[in-house]
């Protein structure tokens, strides 16, 4: 399977390297060529930095100086897949050997694998069930993560109803030390922040996160090579550790972690059976209760305590906590519209981005406080983050119009294609566009009153515009609740409008509230 590294990849490699793992274990880890960590490895030696250095470099700075590619030659790979095609047919012929078909396959080939990569090559195309091997854990290189089968629930006092709360379990696999809390979805957020918490539980950060193929962790899974989820892969880059999601149908993967989840159900769920939560806050601190005292119990076989062994055998070997908590972030794809705008579909807001970018398809990344857009990995603008719906968030900097350099869009465009439909149209058209801080902010506006004559016809699309003119109610939505309830069409247009005025006429004779004092 052709393997594209990205520069994420990249710092998975350094990470690796720099905690003293070997380039094959990093090759399994990370499920890519030996061949491939050795190469990469010695180009960020050959390079005029540190490894540390590299390892601090943003993703678009390290793309530069080391271009993701392939690591398979497709032509090579293509001749030996077709040739195990015609090979596997055979299997189960009288004196069949693999050795005898490497010969044949070596001198046909132009460009042949060795012996042992043909093998390799061939058990993944056609794999056998293999015995179940016990795994050994070294101390500080893994956190398994999974969710309980079995939910807890809390009671709601409005409905009375039970609300089911998902039960995430982390464990430590050497000294087996156990973290668990009750969540509300294993949605993208909830995961991430209750793999944070665990970690601060634990005090540190192992050399990678082991979790099963959850959505939420991993996009597409794969028996060689899942494809972790991006803002999961993220969250690993800040607590400088990789992720490494268990393979398809291998059980002997996640055996610690899901008999954890049975111990859970016997230590935690059992004890809290009879008692009612109201909310999550109060379900967490029961669960901790507990589950202190589940690592606190001696471990027959090795007469010592999980917590005793992690402080006494594990603590040293995790790495440091990252000094500052991960910020959630979320991917969004949106082109940049005529206007100069992003649309930022979960607040349905927008973000302005430099105007030379119009038309182009940009990414999204937003946290709780920032949104961020890319344009080919690179940044091209940065907002603080606003969740009021329809919002326009403007850097002036950024807009046509405060350049010498137009684009399409202008007010004198949209007064050109307004005029086509009615004076009165234009008219608005320019008002909407001048009671904005900036003229993009307009545009949309005045495109969708432009629009109405589709609708209604430019007739009565002129007649309310020139109504709303002479009353000074100029908007689209204004516009067009005039034209929607056919206000426009008799005398009662003004007496609707009259009746937000006061009845009381205007003359000097008026007394104010400061006369009785």
């Amino acid at each position: 399977m052709a393997n594209t590294l990205d520069p994420m990849d990249l710092k998975q490699i350094l990470s690796l390297h720099l905690d003293g793992i070997s380039n094959r274990k990093i090759g399994s880890i990370l499920s890519i060529s030996r061949n491939t960590v050795n190469g990469y490895l010695r180009l960020f030696k050959a390079s005029d930095y540190k490894l540390k250095e590299l390892l601090a470099f943003d993703n678009l700075k390290l793309e530069r100086l080391f271009p993701s590619h392939t690591t398979i030659d497709n032509e090579r790979h293509n001749a030996l897949m077709r040739y195990f095609d015609t090979m596997n047919g055979k299997l189960n012929q009288t004196g069949f050997t693999y050795s005898y078909h490497y010969a044949v396959y070596s001198n046909e080939a132009k460009n042949p694998y060795s012996y042992t990569q043909f093998l390799e090559h061939y058990h993944r195309k056609f794999p056998k069930e293999k015995g179940s091997m016990k795994l050994e854990h070294i101390a500080g290189e893994a956190m398994f993560v999974d969710y309980a089968g079995k939910k807890l629930h809390i009671l709601n006092k409005e409905t009375g109803e039970l609300e089911a709360a998902e039960v995430f379990v982390a464990i430590l696999p050497s000294s087996q030390y156990t973290y668990v809390e009750a969540c509300g979805s294993q949605k993208q957020e909830d995961f991430i922040r209750c793999c944070e918490n665990a970690l601060r539980f634990y005090g540190g950060v192992p050399k990678m996160i082991v979790s099963d193929n959850l959505k939420s962790a991993v996009t597409r899974s794969s028996k060689y090579e899942a494809q972790i989820n991006k803002s999961f892969k993220d969250f690993a880059r800040h607590y400088n550790c990789v992720v490494n999601p268990t393979r398809v149908y291998s059980p002997q993967d996640k055996a610690l972690v899901e008999n954890a989840v049975h111990l859970t159900y016997q230590r935690i769920y059992y004890p809290m059976h009879e008692m009612t939560f109201f909310n999550l806050e109060d379900l967490n601190r029961q669960i901790q209760v507990h589950l202190a005292r589940y690592n606190d119990m001696l471990l027959t076989r090795k007469q010592a305590s999980r917590k005793e062994l992690f402080q006494r055998e594990e603590r040293s070997c995790l790495k440091p906590l990252a000094s500052c908590h991960y910020q959630i972030k979320e991917y969004k794809r949106a082109k940049v519209q005529k206007m100069g705008y992003v649309y930022f579909s979960t607040d349905k807001s927008y973000y302005s981005v430099p105007y030379r970018y119009i038309g182009h398809h940009t990414i999204i990344e937003s946290t709780s406080t920032t949104i961020e857009v890319y344009y080919n990995r690179q940044r091209i603008a940065i907002h603080k983050r606003n969740s009021t719906k329809g919002a326009y968030n403007t850097n002036k900097e950024h807009l046509s119009s405060t350049h010498k350099h137009y684009v399409d869009w202008s007010p004198e465009y949209f007064e050109k294609q307004a005029l086509k439909h009615g004076v009165y149209i234009a008219k608005c058209a320019m008002q909407i566009i001048t009671n904005v801080p900036y003229p993009e902010i307009g545009y949309k506006r005045v495109m969708g009153l432009i629009q109405l004559h589709k609708s209604y016809g430019s007739e009565r699309l002129d007649k309310a515009c020139k109504k709303a003119l002479e009353l000074d109610v100029v908007s689209y939505k204004r516009i067009q609740n005039i034209l929607k309830n056919n206000i426009d069409k008799h005398s009662l247009f003004y007496e609707v409008l009259e009746e937000n005025k006061s009845h009381i006429p205007k003359h000097d004779n008026i007394r104010g509230a400061s006369t009785y004092k």
